[in-house]
């Protein structure tokens, strides 16, 4: 009976037999999001059914680093402890930049006001985190330290538009758990609210009842069609589909520039932006991706230089990684260098899949082992080492502690190639939906009893060259939370 019902198409409420199940709140997904819908939820009273299409909780969430962007109000404990004040309208401005063109100035709003009370709720849910701070530029250090830089906070053009301040915050874990050890906490919570979960339960459609309201979920379970009856409403938090080729193909065509599969826990399969579009929801920004090249650490190499294949820079190396790899994806070509000198080289990261393409004891003798045009490389490398020299960089205005002449022999070019390099990414675009998750229609009206959040909505992270570590978590629990809470007060409507 399964095979008759599709997440592209709603099932009528004339077409099921029976509800199986009730609940004021049904919650698909059993990631950050869905864990922060299933919190809130049930604190307010609701009884809530949860559903995941796996054998455990944590989805796609639990393999990040655990860090959460976070700041404002004057700065988290971890930021006041290591001298540093993030005033509300920084933190704001940095978000509105991050969020490129089209960022939701309402949404920003809110979470740049609330990170701080979110940061409590993270703590009061039982996610440790310590007042301790790294320097520099580590990526998931797994150290139980708190406090990061994870976006481009320091670099230009955003120290031009708010000052900078580390905003990623890390739970207490050591080793590369962070997310594992995050959504552990969030799962024990969901679980001590005694919150109804089914897991290795799939999804198949939503439920529309003669007004077009969403009242309930078609699931699978076990082999046997379900219906679920939803008396609040269903919150979508399935993820994104960093999985599904032919959605990646319809509307997020840099992916045909990559070589690696997207970031995802396995089951990013757009299965909840399809249910969501099913019923008139608008989908946004689907063609923006997170993307990111590891070309640090080591954080020496920030010092670098990066090319392309015509011997021309185009970006400060200083930016956030990921903003760093768009806009070599923005670029024509496919073969990327990151040029360094014998004091600032160290062996890159195995899992980033950069090698050496040239060495020489002079930049000459580097240019011509790639084949470049006489002259091309050895002339951008002499106006950056020109002014690195005097701690400037006027074309691309590279920060002055990331500044360095490269003329200490022997030389390297560094293959950061798309398609040979590790670019590894997940999508951004989503559903349109309001701050409280009500997915919106394509005209801006609200269809009644469905939600989403996390990486099923277009929410906080949605231009991928402004994008910052943390964001994703931050927008899927901060944002999760409220999707649980309006659909929990529909309930009682």
């Amino acid at each position: 009976m399964s095979e008759s019902f599709s997440t592209s198409r709603p099932c009528p409420l004339s077409d099921v037999p029976g509800w199986d199940l009730e609940a004021d709140v049904l919650i698909v997904g059993f990631g950050a999001a869905g864990a922060s819908a299933a919190i809130e939820a049930a604190e307010s009273g609701a009884s809530i059914a949860l559903f995941e299409v796996a054998s455990g909780s944590g989805g796609t969430s639990a393999m990040a680093g655990g860090d959460i962007y976070l700041g404002g109000n004057g700065g988290t404990s971890a930021q006041r402890e290591n001298g540093f004040e993030d005033k509300t309208e920084d933190f704001f401005r940095y978000m509105m930049m991050a969020g490129g063109p089209d960022a939701d100035e309402e949404r920003v709003r809110i979470y740049a006001e609330g990170a701080l009370d979110h940061h409590e709720w993270l703590k009061t849910q039982g996610v440790p985190y310590r007042n301790t701070y790294i320097p520099g530029k580590p990526v998931m250090p797994g150290t139980g330290d708190c406090l990061i830089l994870s976006g481009s906070e320091f670099a230009w053009p955003f120290k031009e538009e708010a000052k900078p301040c580390p905003r990623g915050h890390l739970p207490e874990a050591i080793g590369e758990t962070g997310g594992f050890f995050l959504l552990d906490a969030l799962t024990q919570r969901v679980q001590a609210l005694g919150v109804d979960i089914h897991f290795d339960t799939r999804a198949l459609a939503l439920v529309t009842n003669e007004a077009g309201a969403v009242c309930g979920l078609v699931v699978v379970q076990a082999g046997q069609t379900k219906f679920a009856r939803a008396r609040g409403g269903v919150v979508l938090s399935t993820g994104g589909f960093a999985l599904n080729e032919e959605m990646l193909r319809q509307y997020a065509p840099l992916r045909k520039r990559l070589a690696d599969d997207g970031l995802s826990g396995g089951y990013d399969d757009g299965s909840g932006i399809r249910m969501g579009m099913s019923v008139g929801g608008a989908a946004i920004h689907m063609d923006e991706l997170f993307l990111t090249l590891p070309f640090y650490p080591p954080e020496s190499h920030v010092k670098g230089m990066l090319i392309n294949d015509k011997g021309s820079r185009f970006i400060n190396e200083d930016a956030y990684a990921g903003r760093v790899a768009h806009f070599i994806a923005s670029q024509i070509g496919d073969q990327f260098y990151l040029l360094v000198d014998d004091a600032i080289f160290e062996q890159p990261s195995e899992y980033s899949k950069i090698e050496i393409a040239a060495v020489g004891e002079t930049w000459g003798e580097v240019e011509a082992e790639l084949g470049m045009p006489a002259g091309t490389l050895v002339a951008s490398v002499e106006v950056y080492n020109r002014h690195a020299a005097r701690g400037e960089d006027p074309l691309f205005l590279k920060d002055s502690n990331w500044l360095k002449a490269l003329d200490e022999p022997p030389f390297a070019a560094l293959a950061c190639h798309l398609k040979e390099a590790y670019y590894p990414f997940f999508t951004l675009g989503g559903l349109s939906v309001q701050p409280t998750g009500e997915v919106l229609t394509t005209d801006g009206g609200v269809i009644p009893g469905v939600y989403a959040a996390g990486r099923t909505a277009c929410g906080l992270p949605r231009w991928g060259k402004g994008y910052s570590s943390g964001m994703s978590l931050g927008d899927c629990t901060f944002f999760g939370r409220k999707a649980g809470l309006s659909a929990a007060r529909r309930s009682s409507e």
